[in-house]
């Protein structure tokens, strides 16, 4: 009975210790098909992610260099394009200096017919005409006589208490008292001391020193118009020196 009892037991032990390998077995074969599935799956998922960084960079490459040329082969269509874009902007210059050639608009040289209708006159007689036409009474005078008096001539030398003039004048007159004097200093740019001075003088004598002081004191500075050429150069033609 007892050898039968241990024998029964010996079979289970048996049985049991069979079943426990087989199931390590089990266990142990299934761990291995696990990785192995999760080692192709990281492979596979590997491979996909350098498949799109690959597309990702050429992407890229296709958005820098869409034409697909090589880097030199650019260089050379940008010094192309750059020596076009120069000789067109080079031309487009000397064709607007063609232009203003042609219109007399140069910066050195500007083209004013003006100019050369007083081209033939002396600066002096421009202004003595100048001035006359612009402060003179008559301006259409049959003649425009012009008198230098040097400085420290009396302003009217048959009045012993006359002061002198201080500096050389010009004093323009026409062939008729009515037509008006104009005694004046040039300050030689553009600007003249016109004297309140009579071509006659009335009144009584002697007048006294600060009387001709007064005159002296208060003349008027006076800028010249330019005045119309034409006319200009008509009443240089009636100057009488």
């Amino acid at each position: 009975m007892r050898n039968s009892t241990k024998l029964f037991n010996f079979n289970v032990l048996l049985i049991l210790l069979v079943l426990l390998m087989a199931g390590c077995n089990g266990k142990g074969a299934t761990n291995e098909v696990s990785e192995q599935k999760d080692t192709n799956n990281d492979s596979k998922l590997q491979e996909e992610v350098i498949d799109a960084e690959e597309e990702t960079d050429d992407t890229e490459k296709d958005i820098n260099n869409p034409t697909g040329k090589t880097e030199d082969e650019q260089k050379q269509t940008q010094s192309s394009t750059n020596g076009t874009n120069n000789t067109k902007e080079s031309n487009e210059t000397n064709n607007s200096s063609s232009e203003k050639t042609e219109k007399g608009e140069t910066n050195n040289t500007p083209k004013n017919e003006n100019n050369n209708a007083l081209s033939g006159y002396s600066p002096q007689e421009i202004e003595y005409a100048r001035v006359w036409l612009q402060l003179g009474e008559v301006k259409d005078v049959e003649e425009l006589n012009v008198r230098h008096i040097p400085s420290g001539t009396p302003l009217n030398p048959d009045d012993k208490t006359s002061v002198n003039y201080p500096n050389d004048v010009i004093q323009l007159t026409g062939s008729r008292l009515v037509d008006g004097v104009v005694t004046y200093s040039s300050n030689g740019n553009g600007t003249i001391n016109v004297y309140n001075v009579p071509l006659r003088w009335d009144g009584k004598k002697p007048a006294g020193e600060d009387f001709y002081k007064n005159i002296i004191n208060n003349t008027k500075l006076v800028s010249v118009d330019v005045g119309n050429d034409e006319e200009v150069k008509k009443l240089i033609e009636k100057i009488k020196n």
